[in-house]
């Protein structure tokens, strides 16, 4: 997750959207509006320190996904990489602070204002005067111009990912000084903060051959407090280093080295001295937590952990015993579990050298409802689906056993403390049984009724149905408590942590490689929701990762609370389910299983469809082949600009295609579109705060989607690493980072109250 100020809009890339992040307001400037904003539902985790505590020097080791196929923000294949080194060697005009708001970055722009309105919007910016690039050149007019003309869309020959806010620009031009930039609009633009942050050279923007490919693997020309030093591919690692003309606060760290290291492998490479600081799944934050945290005896976990003490009466006989070959498997075996049991004990005990600093991610985990076809064309089965849903209960699967507060997300558009932000949530209405069959009822879904063809493709199936569970009541248990249990026992046998994190954003859009392919796709015919059922016996159940005998046997009567199915025309009312089998989406998946039950209550049925990890989103979420997802999408301070194509409705072509930009629900309403329209083209801050809120609250009657919980934000640090760890909004201020001096302490954890 990208949280380098406003480069979270290099994250939130799609074929047809990327843009800047966040609404065009600083300040709240009413009592009312201030409340419903709030605050951050958890404050960031940096270990505070002042500078003096630091030391001089060092090089912090951060872990990240993978080098950046390209350091250009603005092309397509940009993502959290290269927005995190963007944002410690170029300029941003605005970067956000721990609310999730946009504030000058005084260190390049003195001030900034809407110095006319009519006839035309003027913006006068007025940039420090210290401020120059790493050749020694002031920044200015021409490096704001070089930008705009590179990304107004006007010339195809740049590969530009996205332009929104740019197209609106008429012409730039030299202010009073040398200091002043003066950007006149051709149309109103309330989001005018979101742009130029970053901000490239002309000698990257001046031309399309720069543009595309001059940025893609080096930055010659910087102005940050660090300098792109080495991009090292096979070693998988991207050096920054001090700048020497940097004219801010001095650096403390003498270099940042970005290394390439997979989830699964982070808790080995922090053992193994090959880190300092890394976001990790909830099993390796456990993991670190037991060892640092535990007093007294902790249980014992790792390699040997499933040994009970008949199992190891049973391994001596068996090793003593007069079978040789036997007794050879048996002391080999016990051999090597010695020897992982030795490694996982050193590791461990590194480990202790590491803290894990938690928060909640600006970003949200939803559901998602595709209403292009099928039951959930229908909105009255959409807001069932929603009515029948403890929010509240999904969030603390995830949240309460990190220690996290669990509390729903109230809006599509905004998170508790940006300045859009409203729980609008009212506009649906909270968990309700009665209502939601209610609305069943009102949508033609009965009780009983004929389902001959569903127990005709049942007995046909048989056991062709693998990867797919169906929830008929059978009150599976394969997904209970695994939110709160994953990866405590057995699931770190083997001593990395891996198996039983739950990062459940795995499928946070535009934050994994695999491009969005649905800007433009074909219409389908109505897909087949006649909820075949799949035959499953213990085998299957292991192969797919549950116990034997965890899947109830056809016939078994359903749970307690769990409604009559319900039918329509002869056809059952089931949801096809599509969820992720990745080691990463242990929570999606516990998640998934809960909100199964949940519609079970109301008679509504679900067949669970697990899919591999790469074709989860690109095959079934872009493309539209699924009825019930969970995926998540990164908050944007600038939400009338950033979500409006998530949220647009879909416009038929003339091909017969329909144009879904990044709205993969396939629900979206004029109403919706014209409120983005007039919030984006309002330069009252108060009036686009309301717009926005009007949106969203549409957005939650229309029953697309849910917002069901933000994500958790877990980062392991060593203990002497200050102003760094889990950020939450806020931008990371890179030349504060560093390691105490020795002795010294940081300033207690506290939540810092706003002014």
């Amino acid at each position: 997750m990208s949280h380098d100020g406003v480069g979270l809009r290099a994250v939130m890339r799609s074929v047809a959207f990327l843009t800047a992040g966040a609404l065009a307001v600083p300040l709240l400037t009413a009592c009312s509006e201030q409340d419903q904003a709030g605050k951050p539902v958890a404050g960031q985790d940096i270990a505070p320190a002042t500078r003096d505590r630091i030391a001089d020097g060092g090089t912090l080791r951060w872990a990240v996904d993978a080098v950046p196929e390209t350091l250009n923000t603005f092309q397509a294949d940009a993502d959290a990489t290269t927005s995190r080194v963007a944002g410690a060697v170029l300029p941003s005009m605005y970067r956000l602070d721990a609310n999730g708001r946009p504030r000058v970055d005084t260190a390049y722009l003195e001030s900034a204002k809407v110095a006319e309105r009519e006839p035309k919007q003027v913006v006068l910016y007025k940039l420090n005067q210290q401020a120059v690039w790493s050749d020694g050149r002031e920044i200015g007019a021409a490096d704001f111009a070089a930008q705009w003309r590179a990304l107004s869309g006007k010339d195809s020959a740049y590969w530009t990912a996205r332009n929104a806010g740019y197209d609106r620009i008429e012409k730039i031009e030299r202010g009073a000084g040398d200091l002043e930039v003066k950007v006149t609009f051709s149309r109103p633009y309330a989001d005018w903060k979101s742009l130029f942050s970053p901000l490239y050279p002309k000698d990257v923007m001046g031309t399309p051959d720069t543009f595309n490919d001059g940025a893609r693997r080096k930055l010659k020309v910087t102005a940050g407090p660090f300098a792109l030093k080495k991009v090292d591919r096979e070693d998988g690692k991207v050096t920054l280093a001090r700048n020497p003309r940097w004219w801010g606060r001095p650096t403390k760290l003498s270099e940042i080295v970005l290394r390439a290291v997979p989830r699964d492998e982070r808790a080995a490479a922090l053992a193994d001295g090959k880190l300092d600081l890394a976001e990790i799944d909830p099993a390796d934050a456990r993991r670190i937590t037991r060892v640092t945290g535990a007093k007294g005896s902790a249980p014992l976990q790792g390699p040997g952990a499933e040994l009970t003490p008949a199992k190891a009466l049973r391994s001596w006989a068996l090793a003593h015993g007069s079978d040789e070959e036997a007794a050879g498997e048996e002391i080999s075996a016990r051999e090597k579990r010695r020897a992982a049991m030795a490694e996982y004990a050193g590791r461990q005990s590194a480990l202790r050298g590491f803290v894990v600093r938690k928060s909640l991610e600006p970003a949200y985990t939803q559901l998602a409802m595709n209403g292009s076809e099928g039951p959930l064309a229908d909105e009255r089965v959409r807001r069932a689906v929603a009515r029948a849903l403890d929010r509240e209960e999904l969030a603390k699967v995830v949240l309460e056993p990190l220690g996290l507060p669990a509390v729903p997300v109230g809006s599509h558009l905004a998170l508790a403390g940006q300045g859009a932000y409203a729980d609008n949530s009212g506009a649906l209405g909270g968990q309700d049984t009665a209502e939601a069959r209610a609305l069943l009822a009102d949508a033609g879904w009965v009780p009983g009724g004929p389902v001959k063809e569903q127990k005709k493709a049942e007995e046909a199936a048989g056991s062709e149905g693998e990867g797919a569970d169906s929830r008929q009541g059978s009150g599976e248990s394969s997904g209970e408590g695994s939110g709160e249990g994953s990866g405590e026992g057995s699931g770190e046998s083997s001593g990395e942590g891996s198996e039983g994190g739950s990062d459940d954003g795995t499928y946070i859009v535009g934050e994994d490689d695999k491009p969005a392919e649905a800007d433009r796709e074909k219409k389908k015919d109505p897909k087949d929701h006649s909820g075949k059922q799949y035959g499953r016996n213990e085998a299957q159940g292991a192969k797919h990762g549950g116990a034997p005998g965890a899947y109830a046997p056809k016939g078994t009567a359903a749970p307690a609370g769990a409604a009559a199915a319900l039918a329509k025309d002869g056809k059952p009312l089931t949801l096809r389910f599509v969820v992720p089998t990745g080691a990463g989406s242990e929570s999606l998946r516990a998640v998934a299983d809960r909100v199964s039950r949940m519609l079970e209550r109301v008679g509504i049925r679900t067949e669970i469809n697990r899919v591999p990890d790469d074709s989860y989103f690109k095959d079934h979420i872009a493309s539209g082949d699924y009825d019930l997802a969970l995926y998540s999408w990164p908050a944007s301070a600038f939400p009338a600009t950033d979500a409006r194509p998530i949220y647009s409705k879909p416009v038929p072509a003339a091909d017969g295609s329909l144009t879904v930009e990044q709205n993969y629900t396939r629900v979206g309403t004029d109403q919706v579109d014209q409120l983005f329209d007039q919030a984006i083209a309002t330069l009252d801050e108060e009036e686009a705060r309301s717009l926005v809120r009007k949106a969203d609250a549409r957005i939650w009657a229309a029953a697309g989607s849910i917002p069901l919980y933000q994500r958790p934000q877990l980062t392991a640090a060593r203990t002497n690493l200050a102003n760094t760890g889990a950020f939450g909004f806020q931008t990371p201020v890179y030349e504060d980072m560093g390691f105490l001096k020795k002795g010294a302490q940081g300033a207690p954890r506290a939540e810092k109250k706003d002014k």
